[in-house]
């Protein structure tokens, strides 16, 4: 059931990081999905789908979030998936299953944001775009003839996802265009968003005097790194939405797709775009936050194999810029790789948490801000060992008895420095074993 690994992360925070489910799946998970699958082939319908949704609703300090509500009578079950922007409703009967998720106004829709929808019609696998008397929806209707837990869980992902990702579209490039069915989105806490706010600028300050502390000639590669890394970093611990999100994984989709472009010219993309973040006021930017409830996580999965060869090939760049002396990238390379991997894989909730955990140990100040405990003394170049290793063992113990060789590792993390500190976590991810036994 590697497709579950999805969900739950098996931390408890306070805040949004990433664009990932910050929660945890029920105990009992695993039995609601064993259950239902039975339940399907028995042609039990109603009754799978129940468990079904029991096994993918989330919690946070073993309080349901909500994220799904449904009720059930004999002959049908009215069900609500809520995916950030995006609120799916649908009805299930013992012949099929039908779902829609309102995007906006037909009345509002311009011939340029029609013309999307029809392009995205031929986009998507499971779903369609329609407008009745009132609205443009996203539509998705599959009959439960041969329906199994695996076999509703991509669908209904699609729908949600999309639906959430074109309405924060829309609301960026078509700003007159207004999104509709958004009562169920909460403002963040002003205190929460000024904090943000203060520290954006104050990275980009950072990596403004970190550029211009590179030597002037061969430094492309290394202004890549620092300008990616401030957008990933941004991604993961702001989580802005709407207009800024939007802009911000384009610049990235951009930089790595486009071989048409130097180094330097994407580079200059990438400056560019920071320089115009730093000049947001705070009153736009608070435009582009809000809380919500997510059922699904964006990214696929990626296997363990992809995320070895990613930190063996990112360890050996550091290397070589060690052995070329170009040491003022080297405390940015090492919080980069964390970063990349939570912007573009969908990892296991073990790496996913103690990747987050590094995150954590590597910007004190600004976990420090949110209320978090310190795991680095940034002055004293002194770690909270104890908390780190507890911190480490409370998330891989869950998982023992399913990954029988999968073991703490808190002891053999190198404290000498936070280069080193990173270095020896990073070998540790690599010998995480996840086979079951």
């Amino acid at each position: 059931m590697s497709w579950l690994n999805f969900f739950d992360t098996k931390t408890q925070l306070k805040h949004q990081f990433g664009r990932g489910v910050n929660a945890n799946l029920s105990k009992d998970e695993e039995d609601f999905f064993n259950i239902s699958y039975e339940a399907f082939e028995a042609k039990d319908i109603l009754n799978a789908y129940d468990y079904f949704f029991k096994s993918i609703l989330n919690y946070s300090n073993e309080i349901s979030n909500k994220n799904i509500l449904f009720t059930k009578t004999d002959e049908k079950l009215n069900f609500e998936i809520f995916q950030g922007s995006a609120r799916i409703i649908g009805t299930i009967t013992k012949e099929n299953l039908y779902a829609e998720a309102i995007i906006t106004k037909k009345s509002s829709a311009n011939v340029a944001l029609k013309r999307l929808i029809l392009e995205r019609n031929y986009e998507l696998t499971y779903t369609y775009y329609f407008s009745d008397d009132e609205y443009i929806k996203l539509k998705l209707s599959i009959d439960n003839i041969t329906m199994s837990p695996q076999k509703v869980f991509f669908p209904l992902r699609e729908i949600a996802l999309n639906a959430d990702f074109d309405k924060e579209y829309i609301k960026s490039e078509f700003p007159e265009i207004a999104i509709e069915d958004i009562v169920h989105l909460k403002p963040l806490d002003e205190s929460e968003l000024r904090i943000k706010y203060d520290f954006l600028h104050k990275w980009i300050d950072e990596i403004t005097a970190k550029i211009s502390t590179l030597p002037s000639n061969d430094n492309a590669g290394m202004q890549s790194f620092i300008l990616l890394y401030l957008i990933f970093k941004m991604d993961y611990l702001i989580v802005p939405k709407f207009s800024i999100f939007q802009k911000s994984s384009k610049k990235v989709q951009e930089y790595f797709s486009d071989e048409n472009l130097t180094v330097e010219a994407k580079n200059e993309e990438l400056r560019n775009y920071i320089n115009e973040l730093g000049k947001i006021d705070f009153e736009e930017f608070k435009t582009n936050f809000y809380d919500a409830k997510y059922t699904f996580n964006p990214t696929e999965k990626a296997s363990n194999e992809e995320i070895d060869i990613f930190i063996t090939e990112s360890l050996a760049k550091i290397r070589w810029y060690k052995n070329n002396r170009y040491h003022q990238i080297i405390p940015t390379m090492y919080k980069y790789i964390a970063l990349y991997l939570l912007y573009n894989y969908g990892l296991h909730p073990v790496t996913k948490a103690l990747l987050h955990t590094l995150v954590e140990i590597q910007n004190p100040d600004f976990f420090k801000a949110l209320g978090y405990n310190t795991l680095y003394d940034v002055d004293n170049a002194t770690f909270a060992k104890r908390a780190i290793v507890s911190k480490i063992d409370d998330i891989i113990s869950p998982y023992q008895n399913r990954f029988k060789l999968l073991k703490p590792f808190g002891d053999k993390l190198n404290f000498t420095s936070l280069n080193e500190f990173s270095n020896s976590f990073y070998l540790q991810l690599k010998n995480l074993n996840y086979e079951e036994i």
